[in-house]
């Protein structure tokens, strides 16, 4: 993809991707037949990064990694990078457009995910809103072990179906793990780390306000919402994230002040020099 924009943002790979290049990645890897992992980082994800070698290892096989937090392109922003408000993209925004894009260019969806139930009603939601529509669910409840029935019948489901994107709704980090241990089984193009997207979809979970997503808000509706479940994300886990940001600071600091540094000894060596020249007397 022509324009793409990647970041080393508080220690992780970041690309500045906004809904309308996602989409065109997906048509790509599509139109290639190749199997790509579009990954996202958020404020937990990059917790759960910093402190877990399984999540460093997932997001080193991810083709892409768009950004799913408003705080984070704020940072980017704080730190110099060229960020702008729609490469933030969250799947309460994303799933509309993709499903719609979906549905025209007959591409075909697997959702693996939610509660039993809650995925089908979901993707019945998103039949009657894009018709042609091409989705098959299946729950998220199951043994995580690769070699278990379940996990088996999971991945033969989803191989018969021969979908063009699935997406997989189970959480960080349990999401993420099934991918890595299951990578080489699964056949598809597009590979989405999709969290609560068809929760939201079916009501399971409210939706935030979309104008709180755009003011970085949308956390503190959800902790309101579900504050048992997420008080330790949001509440603890961003002091983590803020010492990764003031490390960055010290270190572009400190970065500045080498610069300074070399740039004062290469103007007081030229000087030198062309002194030095100039006080040669004539041969």
């Amino acid at each position: 993809m022509k324009n793409r924009f990647s970041y080393k943002l508080l220690g992780a790979k970041v690309d500045a991707l906004s809904i309308p290049d996602l989409n065109v990645l997906i048509e790509e890897s599509i139109d290639k037949d190749d199997k790509w992992i579009i990954a996202n980082h958020n404020l937990h994800s990059l917790y759960l990064f910093h402190n877990d070698l399984k999540m460093q290892a997932f997001y080193a096989k991810a083709e892409y990694t768009h950004i799913d937090s408003m705080p984070l392109v704020f940072i980017g922003k704080l730190l110099g990078f060229p960020m702008k408000r729609e490469q933030r993209v969250t799947y309460a925004d994303w799933v509309w457009p993709l499903m719609a894009e979906a549905a025209n260019k007959g591409w075909r969806v697997f959702y693996l995910g939610s509660k039993p139930g809650v995925a089908e009603k979901g993707a019945s939601i998103l039949c009657q809103r894009f018709p042609g529509l091409q989705i098959a669910c299946a729950h998220g409840y199951i043994d995580m072990d690769k070699d278990s029935q379940e996990n088996l019948a999971t991945l033969a489901a989803i191989n018969a179906y021969k979908p063009h994107i699935l997406m997989v709704g189970m959480g960080m980090p349990r999401q993420e793990y099934w991918i890595s241990e299951n990578l080489e089984h699964i056949h598809t193009n597009i590979i989405l780390t999709t969290g609560a997207c068809m929760d939201y979809v079916a009501g399971a979970i409210p939706t935030p306000p979309r104008w709180m997503g755009k003011v970085g808000l949308e956390w503190l509706y959800r902790l309101l919402c579900e504050p048992k479940r997420l008080w330790r994300r949001y509440l603890l886990e961003p002091w983590f994230v803020g010492t990764l940001f003031l490390r960055e600071i010290w270190s572009i600091s400190n970065q500045q002040k080498k610069n300074k540094m070399l740039i004062f000894i290469s103007t007081r060596f030229h000087k030198f020099v062309v002194l030095s020249s100039l006080s040669k007397p004539y041969q």
